[in-house]
């Protein structure tokens, strides 16, 4: 096995067992980071964005070429280097845990404990949600996010390595920070959005993939992704979540609340509304996603890293 592959594997393996680092995480530290340089480079333009992303992601990138560069003749350390780069960008056992403290939350009956951890997950207002407006919002967090936290920077370390999984994860934190599209950063946030977008269309399609393949209901999800999934905002969130929402036989979709206005989401798959049993179902269905995203990518590695072998001369 190539140590790009085998990294990604570790990598995935210790996301699995340990989740997400309690202190020192990395990822908050380039968080820390991007927002003490937007102080600086802040300015109500695109082309201030578009340096301060290129700035941060690819100075990214350039410490993930270095880490390759320094280990690629010593197959030991290259594997332990993209394991440790894996495990950093990966959240697929933090968004697991999340969604399991909303559930047991519903369970207990205590919706307001509920609705406040519920905003771990999600950026909407959780003030006024009923128990299956929780189960949804948790449902759609997990369908997203498993897109956007594991199959994704797995994807990219599979093509391009440590500085693929660095640099996507510096842009996807980038995109969570300033691209939202609120008056003060709809310009300035516009290339961390669009860069985001681009590097998560392999991505949230394997994920779409995976999701009809390894869910419930293969024909309800491949009916949702191609019947609802353009109409959501987001051309890789709709993808992901519509494929959900018809392998778990739900619907999602609908009034979204959140700080800046109430926005009309459209429906996304056509099974009953999500309940607080459909939160266990979508985090199980999340893994299985995640661990078959983790062998398609090694296998990626594996054909990628495959050097032609020179052919014999024939024998005189």
């Amino acid at each position: 096995m190539s140590p790009r592959a085998a990294g990604l594997l570790l990598g995935l393996a210790a996301d699995r067992a340990l989740g997400d680092p309690v202190r020192w995480h990395p990822v908050a530290g380039f968080g820390r980071l991007a927002g003490a340089l937007e102080q600086v480079t802040y300015d109500d333009a695109r082309g201030a964005g578009v340096r301060h992303t290129a700035l941060l992601v690819g100075g990214t990138v350039a410490l993930g070429v270095a880490a390759e560069r320094a280990t690629r003749d010593r197959p030991l350390l290259h594997t332990l280097v993209t394991a440790a780069a894996t495990w950093t960008v990966l959240g697929g056992t933090s968004l697991g845990r999340e969604a399991t403290a909303v559930h047991d939350l519903l369970a207990a009956g205590d919706l307001p404990a509920a609705r406040q951890r519920l905003t771990h997950l999600v950026g909407r207002d959780t003030s006024a949600l009923d128990s299956s407006g929780i189960a949804r919002a948790v449902v759609e967090s997990v369908a997203e996010n498993t897109s956007d936290a594991v199959v994704a920077p797995l994807v990219l370390g599979a093509v391009a390595g440590v500085p693929g999984l660095l640099g996507y994860r510096a842009a996807n934190t980038l995109d969570a920070m300033v691209g939202h599209c609120t008056p003060r950063l709809e310009r300035f946030g516009w290339a961390s959005a669009r860069l985001d977008d681009a590097l998560n269309l392999p991505g949230a399609r394997l994920a779409g993939a995976l999701t009809v393949l390894l869910g419930e209901d293969r024909r309800g999800g491949v009916r949702a992704w191609r019947r609802d999934a353009a109409a959501h905002p987001s051309p890789n969130a709709g993808v992901v979540e519509a494929a959900f929402a018809g392998a778990l036989g739900l619907r999602l979709g609908g009034l979204t609340t959140y700080a800046s206005g109430v926005e009309q989401r459209p429906t996304l798959g056509d099974g009953r509304d999500p309940g607080p049993a459909d939160i266990v179902r979508s985090t199980r269905l999340a893994t299985r996603v995640q661990v078959g995203a983790g062998v398609v990518s090694a296998g990626l590695a594996l054909s990628g890293g495959r050097r032609p072998r020179r052919a014999r001369r024939p024998r005189r």
